[in-house]
């Protein structure tokens, strides 16, 4: 179906942070291929549980119990502070979870249209309900009736959330990314994040943090909120957990992982024997090689390059990031394309026609980070006057 502006090229294999095509040409993959192969290509750790795994067993069922499944629980619930998981294989699906579950919540409470707050510019997934909580209007465009039980608020604006609290008896959670991935690489407030946790305490909400994007590493700690020292009470992850295996997963506190009994939710292929030793083998190699400690040392590095460098480019209006999640921010829309990238050697991508998004391997080496540095810069002079 026609549903992907789609280049005019297609990848035959990878190798590290690198991505090559039909004819032998090399590109720098600053994407990770959308966040997900934050180890790069053909990692020998992933090779190795992939096909390990692969000669035992792929697929059971949630039926029964899966043995690589408990112990990747386990060890996100020990990363994240949370103390359940529920494994699909999505962002979307983990943020469909998280919102379900949030109403198992309201409903326990005898909260009547519950409503959760979410902000703009968001992106949730491509489900109906976290089309509903996301903020695109590519996204949500002749969709309608989404479902309803959402409620928008200005991104890092504590005030706003505050507001509400006093016109709206019904809230029963906030929904937010600690950093917006695709509604633009948007870094909050310092305090952002605390001052949500203090507010869901004074009013019994839940806070339920979407860190598809910034998790596993990618922000330069295993999950963003832990830059700010708090925790929450549901927590979503996918992308980066697999390397490029589908998987996701949601995680909450006990207290409220238990509304959720048997029938009520559940995945034919979430959580499975293959995807699980995928997944423990990129947490144990994020551990080993002490790549979020990597994340933090490159993406400063990337982050002062990029600035000192956007001084001398017109159409370069700010540069912001945290770890290896960094947005350029262009003062004029489609002035900059995927297919350009192309020409230099990068596989690009471009938010809302008006940001280039960089989200470049956690492996990516000094020498590599220098050369897609030269290469961006040369990019974004070709399109200055």
């Amino acid at each position: 179906m026609n549903t992907y502006a789609r280049l005019p090229i297609a990848f035959t294999h990878g190798e590290g942070c690198w991505l090559i095509d039909g004819n032998g040409k090399r590109y720098f993959d600053t994407l990770s291929s959308i966040a997900t192969c934050g180890l790069g290509h053909a990692h020998p750790a992933i090779i190795a549980a992939i096909s390990a795994q692969a000669r035992r067993v792929m697929h059971t069922s949630n039926l029964c119990c899966i043995t690589l499944q408990e112990e990747l629980a386990t060890q996100l619930c020990q990363m994240s502070g949370m103390d359940a998981a529920f494994f699909s294989n999505s962002g979307g699906e983990a943020n469909e979870t998280a919102i379900k579950l949030i109403r198992q919540v309201a409903h326990h409470r005898q909260i009547a249209d519950p409503l959760i707050v979410v902000m703009s510019n968001a992106f949730h997934g491509r489900t109906m309900a976290t089309f509903a909580a996301s903020d695109h209007p590519t996204v949500r465009h002749g969709f309608d009736p989404l479902p309803i039980g959402f409620i928008r608020v200005p991104y890092n604006d504590c005030e706003a959330i505050s507001e509400l609290a006093r016109t709206h008896a019904n809230i029963i959670a906030v929904l937010v990314e600690p950093i917006q991935g695709d509604g633009g690489i948007n870094i909050p407030d310092p305090e952002y994040l605390q001052q949500l946790r203090t507010l869901c305490d004074q009013h019994e909400w839940l806070l339920a943090l979407d860190e598809v994007q910034t998790g596993n590493g990618r922000t330069g700690t295993f999950f963003a909120y832990q830059n700010e020292e708090i925790e929450p009470d549901i927590v979503t992850t996918a992308k980066g957990l697999g390397n490029g295996m589908p998987i996701g997963a949601c995680l909450a506190r006990r207290s409220i992982a238990d509304y959720f009994q048997p029938g009520m939710h559940g995945s034919t292929f979430g959580g499975n024997p293959l995807a699980c030793a995928t997944a423990l083998a990129v947490l144990r190699t994020i551990e080993e090689d002490q790549l979020c400690m990597r994340a933090q040392y490159q993406g400063k590095l990337l982050l002062n390059a990029l600035r000192q460098h956007s001084e001398d480019l017109p159409h370069v209006s700010k540069v912001r990031g945290k770890g290896l999640m960094i947005g350029i921010q262009l003062d004029r829309p489609n002035l900059v394309h995927m297919e350009d990238g192309l020409k230099y050697g990068l596989f690009i991508n471009i938010l809302r026609n008006d940001t280039i998004r960089l989200l470049p391997p956690l492996i990516m080496t000094d020498d590599e980070r220098e050369w897609m540095t030269r290469q961006l810069i040369s990019l974004l002079h070709q399109r200055s006057p």
